[in-house]
């Protein structure tokens, strides 16, 4: 099993949690507003006068054999809009309860 985190502008949040469910992912957990700027050529997203964008984070415990699907998908809607920001971070969990 694997968690995936992925960290998005807030305008692709509605459009993957829809297609979360096309790709046969279910559970998710998200946080609205958090704040940071990307490693490499990002725009920060503060949610302030300067910088008014921000982004949400989504993540969800996906079967191993679920996560080349998800990760694809992400890629392309990253590039269909790469000014907006889409990254997703994988590590290994184990089943909990």
């Amino acid at each position: 099993m694997k968690a995936v985190m992925i960290i998005l502008d807030q305008a692709h949040y509605s459009q993957i949690e829809k297609d979360l469910s096309k790709l046969n992912i279910r559970g998710f957990s998200s946080w609205k507003e958090v704040y940071g700027r990307g490693s490499g050529k990002g725009e920060p997203h503060y949610g302030s006068h300067a910088w008014p964008s921000v982004n949400n984070a989504i993540l969800t415990m996906v079967e191993d054999d679920k996560v080349a699907g998800l990760l694809k998908y992400l890629k392309e809607l990253d590039n269909e809009s790469a000014n907006l920001g889409l990254r997703a971070f994988v590590w290994n969990v184990e089943d909990g309860m």
